[in-house]
């Protein structure tokens, strides 16, 4: 067990070491003047993208699919703006990939559900079937198995078009909604995401209502097999996939016998349970797919176009489209306390009087968004835990993040004036500890979500319906405890720190949940180690730096692909260098004592040489996984804040050792 030390700090410091070589040359380097203008350059740049009132917001872009389904909503409402589709259009063509599809990434393979639904937006909005465009498209659709072969949510999204039969998507009846919390399913058992997008789900798939769909659009030309005659809807394999798809059929024959009254009780319930977490103009969830199954759930449900709460709803997504002069997209969600904190969290690594500021204002435009007694879905779990968390976007109080929280106590913590912060602070950590998994992980939402044989549901065909421990949150959970060191927490913090090791890969990395990937994942824990003061000497440690190392290009900067995700570590090769990938590898080698390595000074000088004139970095691809193999997100802001953190912290670390 590694030593826990009660105040540790975050680097630690270099020995002084005059020697000829890379240490001298790294000592001669930070003298010059390149370093400081480049952190004063960025520094600049992101203090001018911050709001006035306190807090920073980049876009967060995700694959085509969402503003695919965007098009698709006005169309089943019949609501629909010309001059907006034809901006979401635009965007959609551009990013028709080589293969002729679309992928669900920058750079990455054909993705089935992705191009069905990007070509069936284009058709809707009046794209002629016979352009080039549409005609690779079909063909890379057809070839890939057609539009049968999509994803569950892609064929609920035909069937309520009348694209396909009902009997090709999973039977979710509205009654789930009156099961005990002991059966096998119950929405308290899936993730936040889950039972925000299935709830109203439950509501459309019991109603199946049909698109209103004005042009009368069909896409049969995707199907290899017609719709109605496709027998392979489901294709999952296993005893317990098999279990599930049998109970899916028994439901289906016992539907027509549900009394009446039992199925309004359940519409009702869910129609309850939607309206109390609606969240105002955040969104239901304040997540797209959950915001757009609750409007359409209440146009179904006969809520009048002019009723406050489908108003809000449907401004809640027009507040994610991201407009320009000639094309626009649609974010799934924003981003602005993860955004606010790790700025906040750079600025204070520039440490001068600019960046104090601005660090200052962040964090008390933090510390007002802190959720202490709101409602919200953790307490299933957790019913007597006082709240203390934050969540991830602007508002949403029924799900605070346990990341976000980490990091914004981290930053208040480290603050200059942390006494201001104190109470908020206490109450953060002792929310965080409360919230530990049995496995002594960390999970984003909730803990102990880790029902696995759920996954095997017909509905769970992505894989993604639970939200367990994982290294990245739980290290920066490790962060925050070790740091701030009060004795109460040191058994949660050595569960912890355990669940970290045993987590590691076989190759020394670890697995990065929440950002593309072993780089994410790798440096996340060797921030969170460096605060429990298990530096070089300890094997996890050692075995983790040998591969980030190894990882390096010739260029002198780290990058890796969303591929990783679908093929794990034999797809993590060398991929082309990112400015905010190496940012995250030099910041887990800095917090190693790797200072003066020869890895980590050309590290610095990939990030002096790639910075924009305009002080930030940019790179189009994807930075994270919303759901690994699924979904995927562009943070603009890692570019801007990942770089900035650590050139400050190599300019630190390399003029302490020069004075010491």
């Amino acid at each position: 067990m590694s030593r826990i030390a009660p105040k540790p700090g975050t680097y630690p410091v270099p020995e002084p070491d005059l020697r000829d070589g890379i240490v001298s040359h790294t000592l001669r380097r930070v003298s010059d003047s390149p370093l400081d203008h480049a952190v004063q350059e960025a520094r600049d740049a992101l203090i001018a993208r911050q709001d006035s009132s306190g807090y920073w917001l980049f876009e967060l872009e995700a694959d085509c699919t969402i503003p695919a389904e965007y098009i698709m909503m006005m169309h089943f409402l019949d609501e629909i703006d010309a001059a907006l589709e034809a901006k979401l259009c635009r965007y959609l063509r551009a990013a028709q990939d080589q293969h002729g599809g679309w992928p669900l990434y920058h750079g990455g393979d054909f993705n089935i559900s992705c191009s069905v639904k990007a070509y069936y937006a284009l058709k809707l909005a009046g794209d002629d079937v016979g352009a080039p465009h549409m005609v690779r498209a079909r063909a890379a659709i057809l070839a890939h198995g057609g539009a049968a072969s999509v994803n569950v949510f892609t064929r609920i999204a035909l069937a309520l078009f009348g694209q396909l039969p009902w009997r090709g998507v999973p039977y979710i009846p509205v009654e789930i909604m009156l099961l005990p919390r002991w059966f096998a399913f119950h929405v308290d058992k899936v993730a936040y995401w889950s039972r925000t997008v299935m709830v109203p789900l439950f509501i459309l798939c019991t109603r199946k209502p049909v698109a209103k769909n004005p042009r009368k659009v069909h896409i049969r030309e995707l199907f290899t097999t017609a719709p109605e005659k496709e027998r392979d809807y489901f294709r999952r394999k296993g005893f317990v996939a098999k279990l599930f798809l049998a109970a899916d059929r028994l439901g289906r024959l016992i539907d027509p016998l549900i009394p009446a009254s039992i199925r309004e009780k359940a519409t009702r319930r869910a129609e309850a349970w939607m309206l109390e977490r609606l969240n105002g103009e955040d969104g239901l969830g304040a997540i797209f797919p959950a915001m757009v199954n609750a409007l359409e759930a209440m146009v179904i449900l006969g809520y009048a176009a002019d009723d406050p709460r489908r108003v809000t709803a449907k401004r809640a997504l027009q507040k994610l489209l991201v407009v320009g002069p000639s094309s626009a997209y649609c974010q799934p969600c924003v981003s602005p306390i993860w955004d606010t904190a790790l700025a906040s969290l750079a600025m204070q690594e520039a440490d001068d009087a600019a960046a104090s500021e601005a660090s200052t204002r962040a964090l008390d435009w933090l510390q007002a968004r802190q959720l202490l007694d709101e409602p919200a879905d953790w307490q299933v779990k957790r019913p007597g835990l006082p709240g203390g968390g934050w969540a991830f976007q602007f508002a949403n109080s029924y799900y605070p993040d346990l990341d976000d929280t980490a990091v914004v106590v981290w930053a208040m913590h480290q603050a200059r004036d942390s006494a201001r912060y104190s109470g908020s602070v206490r109450r953060a950590l002792d929310w965080l500890v409360g919230m530990q998994s049995k496995n002594g992980g960390f999970a984003a939402f909730d803990a102990d979500n880790t029902s696995y044989y759920l996954n095997a549901i017909p509905f769970a065909d992505h894989g993604a319906l639970l939200d367990p421990p994982t290294s990245d949150v739980t290290a920066r959970v490790v962060t925050v405890l070790a740091r701030i060191g009060r004795p109460q927490d040191r058994p949660a913090l050595e569960r912890a720190i355990d669940y970290l090791r045993r987590q590691q890969e076989a190759d020394g990395s670890w697995f990065g949940r929440w950002g593309t990937n072993y780089i994410y994942g790798t440096w996340s824990v060797l921030m969170a180690f460096a605060q429990v003061h298990s530096g070089s000497a300890d094997p996890a440690v050692a075995r983790a730096v040998e591969w980030l190392k190894r990882k390096q290009n010739p260029d002198g900067g780290w990058g890796e692909s969303n591929d990783t995700y679908a093929h794990g570590l034999g797809a993590s090769g060398h991929f082309p260098s990112t400015a905010y990938q190496s940012a995250w590898a030099l910041l887990g080698l800095l917090a190693s004592g790797e200072v003066r390595s020869d890895a980590v000074h050309r590290g610095a000088e990939f990030l002096m040489r790639t910075q924009q004139a305009d002080g930030l970095w940019s790179d189009p691809s994807f930075t994270a996984p919303g759901f690994p193999r699924v979904f995927y997100l562009r943070y603009h802001g890692y570019s801007a804040y990942f770089p900035l953190w650590a050139l400050s912290v190599y300019r630190t670390l390399t003029r302490r050792g020069r004075s010491n």
